[in-house]
């Protein structure tokens, strides 16, 4: 199955306002409420609940733009800091999942970023309860390897997406909550990699990717909004 970049775009968007829905929504309802509210406990709660809302969606904002956009002030290659402070923020507004930085590159090329951020995001939903996310990246001379490690008390990982991950869309239609899957097999394929996924075992998973384009050249990155 093949999918326009105009309806991949429009994807993206999707789950980009889906996830923005509920923070967004929090800061318009704590402003009705401190319109109303006289007690200066209450309105500093109020206040406070603002000051959460407002920090998730920067968070999420900046998470989505490194993810899903294109990222351009970045240039080809990009700080692996700027991919630990989005995960973190991400990781922040639930405060049930800790995150393992194991990446000592000075620099990744940014299709390399966008891929290891995707997979994070996709882990990351697979906790359903919290636990651990370890992510590493490892340069070699021909080939750049990503892995994310997730570890909890429950895991679930749909298995539209594992299938989106490592064999693309195949007969499946491509919907918002699998164009983060459909958009990592792209990078890699184009990288002339694979993506593997690990069977949950004893409360593990693990995600693996390993692109390798030719020297010189950057996989090119689907047309999306951002």
């Amino acid at each position: 199955m093949t999918i326009s970049p105009v309806d991949f775009a429009s994807l993206l968007c999707s789950r980009l306002c889906h996830d923005l829905l509920s923070p967004v929504g929090a800061l318009n309802n704590g402003l009705e409420l401190l319109a109303d509210e006289t007690d200066p406990a209450m309105r500093q709660r109020c206040m406070e609940l603002l000051a959460d809302s407002a920090r998730t969606s920067a968070n999420k904002l900046k998470f989505f733009r490194l993810a899903f956009g294109a990222a351009g002030s970045f240039g080809e290659s990009v700080d692996p800091a700027e991919a630990r402070g989005a995960i973190e923020g991400l990781l922040s507004d639930a405060r049930r999942t800790t995150l393992g930085w194991l990446v000592e590159a000075a620099s990744l090329p940014k299709t390399a970023v966008k891929a290891l951020l995707n997979l994070s995001l996709i882990a990351n939903e697979a906790l359903v309860r919290g636990g651990t996310l370890d992510v590493g990246a490892e340069q070699g001379e021909t080939q750049l390897e990503i892995v994310v490690r997730i570890a909890g008390p429950r895991i679930m990982l749909d298995p539209v997406l594992r299938s989106m991950l490592v064999d693309g869309p195949g007969d499946e239609p491509v919907g918002s909550r699998s164009a983060a899957a459909f958009l990592v097999h792209t990078l890699v394929a184009e990288a002339n990699g694979e993506v593997l996924v690990s069977e949950p075992a004893e409360g593990v998973m693990i995600f693996g990717a390993v692109l390798r384009p030719p020297a010189g050249t950057h996989a090119a990155v689907p047309a999306m909004a951002g």
